[in-house]
């Protein structure tokens, strides 16, 4: 199962995918956690670039390609052969981050972008997408109070982030079987618990619906 989390900045996903991934191991199921940019080593000097906040004469399409080509190496040194294993996959963000930074943060053409992002998958999708929101300034602020490192798009001004949680709502929309909106902006137990019961359920019909197809 290849599960993804997505979501503004400051919404707390990489804490909460240690917690849900400690909270399987325990149930029995191996799983891996991974991220974008990065999670390989090619993937992760490509992060480095994107994230370096000197690179601000960065144009939004060499943006785009360097997180498509840091997908393209994380799918096939990572995820494909993961989940052929049968693992659990826990991805902090995946190519409906690009649709929602590049695509509405940035505006660039999102038929485009999809076409970009079938290629660098090779038409891999998540079987479930979390999407922990919360206001951008809440977020923001969160990120600043906690002494996080900002990096380059954490400093784009609050009307990008806006367009960006924005984008994502209408990502949740035209996919509602896909995605699973949860309010992160409540204390991390309760987050943590709403996860623990989205996936357990959908984990639960993915045994149930395997087992129908071999009684069939």
């Amino acid at each position: 199962m290849f599960i993804t989390f997505e979501g503004p900045e400051g919404s707390g996903k990489s804490s909460q995918i240690a917690l849900l991934s400690d909270f399987l191991r325990q149930q029995g199921f191996t799983v891996i956690t991974t991220r974008e940019p990065g999670g390989t080593l090619i993937g992760d000097q490509i992060r480095d670039v994107l994230h370096d906040v000197a690179n601000t004469a960065m144009v939004p399409a060499a943006e785009l390609l360097l997180y498509s080509a840091s997908r393209a190496q994380l799918v096939g040194e990572v995820v494909r052969p993961a989940l052929a294993a049968g693992q659990i996959v826990i991805c902090d963000r995946f190519y409906d981050s690009t649709l929602a930074y590049q695509g509405y943060g940035r505006t660039l053409d999102l038929t485009e972008l999809s076409h970009i992002t079938q290629f660098a998958t090779g038409g891999l999708k998540p079987d479930l997408t979390l999407l922990l929101d919360i206001e951008v300034e809440r977020g923001l602020a969160r990120r600043r109070d906690g002494g996080e490192e900002m990096n380059r798009l954490d400093l784009e001004v609050v009307s990008f982030h806006r367009r960006v949680r924005d984008g994502y709502h209408e990502l949740a929309l035209l996919e509602p079987e896909r995605w699973v909106i949860v309010d992160a902006d409540q204390p991390v137990t309760a987050v943590q618990a709403a996860l623990r019961q989205i996936v357990l359920s959908r984990l639960r019909e993915r045994v149930a619906a395997t087992d129908r197809e071999i009684n069939e």
